[in-house]
């Protein structure tokens, strides 16, 4: 029997590739690729290699990759808008960058920053970079996304799209072991649809959604 798929939670998974004993599969409805859960890190050992990520604010470099965000959204943004960082990590360098663009920038991070109270509001724009590859259960996570925005408004998500099934044992995305969701353009496209986001890609791995409703 196939099992659901956490992504778009269809019964659709079906087994796609098995690399150094780790099962991966493929779901038939949405595109996703998922890492069998038995093999998922518990959380200390997750937190561990979290703590070992070196993206300071200030760094030039990492500004610079954030920008295939941080540009096309803050595009389609007024002055003084009303953000959150979601799984913004110990150093918020995007939400540093957007308040610099005059934004009003609110933080969440699970490990991190785990003030729940950000989450009880609604924002004109929510950021969610290098997220949600790790989501153990990313439809829950969606649907929470889709609460936090305000009609209107824009949901950037950046995350390494999965593009080359032949180049996938070897790809330095699958290599992180915290890593255990990979998504196509067209599993972006299929979220829009469920959500009923319009979904745009203004650069490769960047998809901006707007709540239409």
């Amino acid at each position: 029997m196939k099992v659901p798929c956490p992504v778009c939670e269809t019964r659709s998974l079906v087994p796609f590739q098995t690399i150094k004993g780790i099962p991966y599969y493929r779901c038939e409805t949405c595109e996703a690729t998922v890492m069998d859960s038995s093999c998922w890190l518990d959380e200390r050992r997750e937190r561990d290699i979290y703590n070992l990520h070196d993206n300071h604010p200030e760094d030039e470099g990492y500004r610079r990759f954030l920008s295939k965000m941080t540009r096309p959204l803050l595009e389609r943004l007024e002055a003084g808008a009303r953000g959150l960082d979601f799984g913004c990590g110990p150093g918020p360098a995007l939400a540093g960058i957007l308040r610099e663009a005059g934004m009003d920038m609110s933080l969440y991070d699970p490990v991190f920053h785990p003030e729940t109270s950000v989450l009880d509001r609604q924002y004109d724009f929510v950021s969610c970079t290098e997220v949600v590859e790790h989501l153990h259960r990313p439809a829950d996570t969606f649907r929470r996304l889709d609460r936090l925005l305000k009609p209107g408004g824009w949901l950037g998500v950046m995350t390494c799209f999965q593009t080359d099934d032949q180049l996938f044992a070897n790809w330095h995305y699958r290599r992180d072991p915290t890593h255990v969701v990979f998504y196509r353009e067209f599993t972006m496209a299929w979220l829009a649809r469920r959500y009923g986001w319009r979904l745009e890609v203004p650069a490769k791995d960047v998809a901006l959604f707007q709540k239409i409703q």
